[in-house]
């Protein structure tokens, strides 16, 4: 299994067949190389999304359009990227679907959802997600944007991932003291990513309150375009 970093939750999963582009924002990112696109989208056979904010979905249609490709996600959020021209699979909390092999199911996030970069007012976009990505002998956790919640004990109790991809900027969701204490408090996670983080000026640009707070776990800071390998 190969993760790499494409910046703020930005991620490219490449497992058994699916090459899977979780929230893809590289179109106006701040952080991600303008030149790099192509290297970054090359091979990819799936879009996952957590939300409708545009740091995370604005270049899903555009992406799944150009490889022909189709977007998972919550079902309004599909309804919606669908009318655009996407292929997409709507689901929804509790559901599964097969990824290239890669099972994902939707879990709960705290945290809005609505489409908030075509200008005007926002559009209702269902609600926000997080996903367990079982595959290879591992189950990463992606928390999507959220704070600690309740609901992290029986996921974490039922699912048991070993890796985690958490949002942990602060401001917009949980900081790094939080994600320390939501890690150690529901999960035995044996690695842990930030994310959500470094991007703009009022998020959290060092993960060490999460280093620190996690001896034992191998805690990854990821340099964009990168590959980490599990």
């Amino acid at each position: 299994m190969k993760l790499t970093w494409l910046g703020h939750s930005g991620f490219r999963i490449e497992t058994g067949d699916a090459v899977i582009l979780l929230d893809p924002f590289l179109t106006g990112s701040p952080v991600f190389p303008d030149d790099k696109r192509g290297e970054a989208i090359k091979g990819a056979t799936h879009i996952l999304l957590t939300h409708g904010h545009g740091d995370h979905a604005s270049d899903a249609v555009p992406i799944a359009k150009e490889l022909s490709i189709p977007i998972y996600c919550i079902h309004e959020l599909s309804i919606i990227l669908g009318a655009e021209g996407a292929e997409v699979v709507g689901f929804g909390k509790g559901g599964t679907v097969d990824i290239g092999g890669a099972k994902v199911t939707m879990v709960n996030a705290t945290h809005s959802a609505s489409i908030d970069y075509k200008g005007g007012d926002p559009i209702y976009a269902g609600q926000p997600a997080g996903f367990m990505i079982a595959a290879e002998d591992h189950t990463i956790y992606v928390s999507g944007d959220t704070d600690i919640m309740a609901d992290m004990e029986w996921m974490g109790e039922l699912h048991q991932p070993d890796i985690g991809i958490l949002a942990a900027g602060g401001h917009y969701t949980m900081n790094m003291e939080r994600a320390a204490w939501a890690a150690k408090k529901y999960f035995d996670f044996k690695t842990v990513i930030p994310c959500h983080y470094k991007t703009f000026g009022l998020l959290e640009q060092s993960a060490q309150p999460l280093i620190d707070g996690l001896a034992g776990v191998n805690v990854i800071e990821p340099e964009i375009l990168k590959p980490i390998e599990i």
